[in-house]
């Protein structure tokens, strides 16, 4: 009986024990799962971050992609840029800048005054070398000199005319028909004077050259050093406004190199530059006064006609727009 009652209880304890341990079993497992989703849940947050970064990055490297490029096509394009500038300022010269000329204007006549002092500048500096064929002296008449100061000057050349009575060519003075004289007889001559360099005829520089009358001016005024890395071979001289950047033409003009009969007026060296420039655009044209008053004129004269075509188009018209008509349907 005691060992049926002992296997009974013993039984027992094992049936209450095996349920203890469920219990506890059941209660350790859900622990375990409140750990095992807090752990995924962080392995979660952890991917997301650095998935997160990696998308970051990958933005980041997105647009420094197109930047850089977009950085290295602008420098590309500033250096092929200035390079073209370079290679066109070396192969045509530096632009000369714009300056206010006194006859640019629309009403605006040439500065006589100038032009008189740059016709001194012309025959005490530049006619050892060049020449004006296209100006005669009767074309200073009334423009630079009287016509008395002319004939003097005039006469102070000996011209070659010809043939005489005996068929040959002979001396004389020179005259108002004449044209100023030239330095050489020939092309061939300049040429073997100047070391191989043939100096251009001044008659129609300033139609000849790119912004003209500023050219002249920067050319003449635009001598210096040549810059570092910018050789010059002997017998040129460094100018930026001529193409190339090296002339044969050394620099001419210098404060005092000339001699105005204007006391007044001092000869520095852009002063001198500035009145053989006025001078020079006289030469190419000289009807330049006459065209702009022969234009007021005809401007003037045209106003007139319009003035008058619009009161006569008023006058015929205004009876004819103003009366009235009427349609008497009955009779």
């Amino acid at each position: 009986m005691f060992r049926s009652s002992s296997g009974a209880f013993s039984r027992a304890l094992k049936q209450a024990s095996g349920r203890s341990q469920g219990v506890a079993e059941q209660q350790v497992l859900p622990s375990a799962a409140v750990t095992t989703q807090a752990s995924q849940a962080k392995g979660s947050d952890a991917a997301a971050a650095t998935t997160a970064q990696q998308q970051q990055q990958s933005g980041r490297r997105s647009w420094k992609k197109p930047a850089l490029i977009g950085l290295g096509a602008a420098a590309a394009t500033a250096g092929i840029t200035s390079l073209a500038i370079a290679e066109e300022e070396a192969d045509h010269g530096l632009h000369a800048p714009e300056f206010p000329w006194s006859h640019s204007g629309f009403f605006s006549a040439y500065d006589h005054a100038s032009i008189r002092r740059g016709h001194q500048v012309y025959s005490q500096v530049c006619a050892a070398c060049h020449s004006v064929e296209q100006i005669h002296y009767r074309n200073l008449v009334g423009v630079a000199y009287t016509e008395e100061e002319v004939k003097e000057m005039a006469a102070e050349t000996e011209v070659t005319d010809g043939p005489n009575e005996e068929g040959e060519q002979f001396e004389r003075p020179g005259r108002l028909s004449d044209p100023l004289p030239r330095p050489y007889p020939n092309e061939e001559a300049a040429r073997y004077a100047n070391g191989g360099a043939y100096p251009p005829d001044l008659s129609l520089i300033t139609k000849a050259r790119h912004n003209g009358q500023n050219y002249v001016f920067s050319l003449l005024t635009g001598y210096r050093e040549p810059p570092a890395g910018v050789t010059v071979r002997e017998g040129l001289y460094y100018n930026p406004y001529f193409p190339g950047g090296a002339i044969a033409m050394p620099k001419m003009l210098a404060d005092g190199g000339t001699e105005y009969d204007d006391e007044e007026i001092p000869a520095t060296e852009s002063q001198q530059a500035k009145d053989i420039s006025t001078f020079l655009a006289w030469a190419a044209e000289p009807e330049h006064d006459e065209r702009k008053l022969s234009g007021v004129k005809w401007l003037f004269i045209l106003s007139l006609v319009w003035a008058t075509a619009i009161y006569y188009k008023r006058w015929k018209w205004s009876p004819i727009k103003s009366r009235r008509i009427i349609v008497d349907a009955v009779n």
